[in-house]
């Protein structure tokens, strides 16, 4: 942070809402430019949303993690603003696409179920989204590699259970996103065109886009072998990937009444071979993946499939 100017420096974007030109040179290098969506119509709802309790239309996009926060406003471009929801900053920005040219505002919230949830229903009342995505990155269990991106179409809380003094008895919970989401997710992923969108994209890296079950609970699972892990396998068995907030995002949605949410993430590591070296290099990757997932799957929703 630069404490005599108070700008906290994200990459691409900002808290000053300044885009540099080589940023935006970068992004626009690799997709295609969509056609205008009409700079004065877009800067009014903009202003709206910005200053207003909300729009239809626009999107929340929360995120743990600063490389996760960072992949997401590299897509981003003005007029940016800033909203609160709760004491949470929320920066504002547009997301431009082939169809579509949307408002998003983005956060970074810290890791957890409890919190996600949380973060969910604070937006909702806020802001009142039309949709709300979770993004970042996972660890892969199964089925998937390193970049790769995983949509979750039910979440496990893998640590609902019972503890008795020689036995675990598990009592798993779930929660899940609406099927008209879900159906757009499985659509993006079959389309491939979400893999253009991937700013500094890896050589030879060919990402792949699933719609599976993933676990999440409060603990970072580092080793194969692990309880955690042997429990998840036993009673989660179809999970292709582990995270921390995804049952949080979902359960918050469902208490609020709101099923247009979804998470989307990153495979950044697998729990064999787990090391900091990788994680430093992987983590930026894999977030690059879901970010560039989440802007297709932005373009391509619409109102009435929510």
């Amino acid at each position: 942070m630069n404490v005599d100017k108070g700008i906290t420096n994200y990459g691409h974007m900002d808290v000053s809402g300044i885009v540099s030109a080589g940023d935006r040179n970068r992004i626009t290098q690799n997709r295609e430019t969509p056609p205008s969506a009409g700079a004065e119509r877009l800067a009014e709802a903009a202003s709206r949303w910005d200053s207003g309790p909300g729009l239809a239309g626009g999107a929340v996009v929360i995120t743990a993690l600063e490389c996760e926060y960072r992949a997401v406003a590299e897509h981003m471009e003005g007029p940016f603003g800033e909203r609160s929801a709760g004491g949470t900053l929320y920066r504002t920005g547009t997301v431009r696409g082939a169809a579509r040219s949307r408002r998003v505002a983005l956060a970074r919230i810290g890791q957890g179920n409890v919190g996600a949830a949380v973060h969910v229903e604070r937006a909702r009342t806020a802001l009142d989204p039309e949709l709300i995505l979770f993004l970042g990155i996972a660890g892969g269990l199964k089925d998937v590699r390193m970049g790769d991106v995983v949509v979750a179409d039910t979440v496990y809380d893998y640590e609902s259970g019972k503890e008795e003094q020689d036995a675990y008895l598990p009592r798993i919970k779930t929660a899940a996103p609406s099927h008209a989401a879900v159906q757009r997710a499985m659509d993006t992923a079959f389309r491939q065109e979400w893999q253009e969108r991937i700013l500094d994209p890896v050589p030879g890296l060919h990402p792949r886009g699933f719609v599976k079950p993933i676990a999440a609970g409060g603990k970072v699972v580092a080793h194969e072998r692990a309880r955690s892990a042997e429990r998840i396998r036993a009673y989660c068995g179809d999970a292709v990937a582990l995270e921390m907030e995804g049952y949080g995002v979902l359960h918050g949605a469902y208490l609020n009444g709101d099923s247009t949410v979804l998470v989307v993430r990153g495979i950044s590591d697998m729990l064999t071979g787990k090391d900091a070296a990788s994680d430093e290099a992987w983590q930026p990757v894999a977030a690059r993946s879901a970010a560039a997932f989440a802007c297709a799957f932005l373009d391509l929703f619409t109102p009435d499939q929510g």
